[in-house]
């Protein structure tokens, strides 16, 4: 049994995923209205938009550095604070320049604490000893459906995007704030980052991440294009290729959610039963099969049920990806976790622009099975996650516990 202490590390962890989830979704709720009090085109948003990716990659660059210098408590205990503050400017943009403004910093925000977040989380299922990523991913899936219910009662009450995001920030300062001083310790030892990156030819220059985290990232990058593929034209194959109605039509978005998370719910347990590389190249079977078949039998409720099934199969490779990736090299897992979510979030980016172009050239439906291919091949290059060691053995070291 884990102690008492472990137990409330532990759930640190889930309220800082929740708070994530929360925050992103209660951003995504209340879209519409900053459309509508902007007069902002489609065009006009989509480039809105753009600064949250652009934030995001870009916090990824530098945030890795300082998890393996300062280490994962120390550089979340404000970026926390800063994540929960800074969903209130994009309310306050009086024009798409500022709009513009505020999203970026709000995903770099996002970006610097998803690394993070996500190496504490690698610290206490090392200190564990058995997998628990996965269900830490599905309370930020959880925390999104939260964040978006709220949002919406908040727009059926008539509240404008400034009253929502001041009082749903208050909250989140709240949470970050109980959640940090929980946070388990992983203070780095002095030196060790400067020590570490030496090359073997006289100390110059600075040890490069292995290929196996460049691997692990394409496979992120493959996972995250299906998720992107998914929310973004499931309900239009559905509706404008199956001639299924509109609210048929969200149903495969939904399914795709629901099995999603609910994958990552029982993703511990079978991540300790059959080791990640067997979890995942299942998942990907499951996911590439399942997609195509419900695409090549072309009815709406096989639409649905393929995305269900892509759904559940993609729901435990990521989570198994960052865990991988995070225990590959402790001393250095701060710098492997910002490749392979850099990466991995490119690929949810492009996945939509990628799909729709195919689409424009060939068909919707033979556009969607490219990400049936990717989430096949996530299945075939399986092995990559065997850098922690066989059947999902983790590192033995435990953090220290000093004060």
């Amino acid at each position: 049994m884990p102690s008492p202490t472990l137990l409330r590390e532990r759930t640190a962890v889930y309220g800082l995923f929740l708070l994530s989830g929360l925050s992103i979704g209660a951003w995504t709720a209340r879209i519409p209205a900053i459309k509508a009090d902007l007069r902002l085109t489609e065009g006009e948003l989509s480039l809105a938009l753009l600064g949250i990716a652009a934030g995001a990659i870009a916090g990824m660059q530098f945030v890795g550095r300082l998890v393996d210098r300062y280490g994962s408590r120390r550089t979340l205990i404000p970026v926390a604070i800063v994540l929960a503050l800074v969903l209130v400017p994009p309310a306050y943009a009086p024009n798409l320049p500022a709009l513009a403004l505020a999203l970026f910093l709000f995903g770099m925000a996002n970006g610097v604490y998803d690394v993070a977040v996500n190496a504490n989380a690698v610290v206490v299922e090392r200190a564990y000893r058995r997998p628990i990523m996965s269900s830490f991913h599905a309370v930020f899936s959880l925390g999104g459906f939260a964040g978006a219910a709220i949002g919406g009662l908040f727009a059926e009450a008539g509240a404008s995007p400034r009253v929502t995001f001041v009082t749903v920030s208050a909250g989140l300062l709240v949470l970050a704030v109980l959640c940090v001083r929980w946070l388990i310790r992983d203070d780095p030892e002095e030196g060790r980052d400067s020590g570490s990156d030496r090359t073997a030819t006289g100390g110059r220059g600075r040890r490069r991440l292995g290929g196996g985290v460049i691997l692990l990232g394409v496979l992120g990058f493959c996972c995250l294009l299906g998720e992107g593929a998914a929310a973004d034209w499931s309900s239009v194959y559905l509706r404008d290729t199956l001639g299924s109605s509109p609210g048929f039509a969200a149903a495969g978005y939904a399914a795709f959610s629901i099995t999603m998370t609910a994958g990552r719910f029982a993703g511990d347990r079978l991540a300790a039963r059959f080791g990640p590389v067997a979890l995942v190249r299942g998942c990907g079977l499951l996911a590439g099969g399942g997609l195509a078949l419900g695409i090549l039998v072309g009815t709406p409720v096989a639409g649905v049920i393929g995305f269900g099934l892509f759904g559940a199969g993609l729901s435990c490779t990521v989570p198994q990806i960052f865990s991988v990736a995070g225990h590959s090299d402790p001393g250095r897992s701060g710098r492997s976790l910002a490749v392979v979510a850099s990466l991995s979030y490119i690929g949810f980016l492009a996945g939509p622009v990628i799909i729709g172009g195919i689409a424009e050239l060939t068909a919707l439906s033979t556009a969607l099975l490219v990400p049936a291919v990717l989430a096949l091949f996530v299945a075939v290059t399986a092995r990559a996650l065997r850098a922690t060691g066989p059947a999902g053995e983790l590192p033995d070291a435990a953090p220290s516990r000093t004060a």
